[in-house]
């Protein structure tokens, strides 16, 4: 099994669920201002699904490249951090994952970084 493509179409089935029940769940429960967080949790899920996805394609055809592995790594790991304090945050209210947050950017910000350079070993 090719770990980044499950990944990638796991958070990516996510990302439309947790999408669909912001839409229309839970903005009836929050106000605007933490909707908008949990829509921002949602479209970074997204936009990182996909580049987990292409992590996949490459490491599937580049298994010998390290930098692939770490980059898709941190590209999950950022998903977790990044938009799980998010749907946390927004949820509950719950203020201190705010300084969390960050620690996802950077590992997002990593990731694309080794996804560049391993594109330039690449060719």
């Amino acid at each position: 099994m090719n770990i980044f493509l499950f990944l990638g179409a796991l958070n990516g089935f996510l990302s439309v669920a947790l999408g669909a029940f912001g839409a229309h769940v839970l903005e009836r429960k929050l106000d605007p201002g933490a909707l908008e967080i949990w829509q921002t949790g949602v479209k970074y899920e997204m936009f990182h699904a996909a580049a987990l996805l292409a992590v996949g394609i490459l490491a599937g055809k580049h298994p010998e490249n390290p930098l692939l592995n770490w980059s898709g790594w941190l590209f999950f790991a950022g998903i977790v951090i990044f938009s799980g304090s998010l749907y946390i945050l927004s949820a509950s209210g719950f203020r201190a994952l705010g300084a969390v947050t960050p620690v996802g950017g950077v590992c997002f910000l990593i990731a694309w970084l080794l996804l560049m350079i391993a594109s330039a070993k690449l060719g």
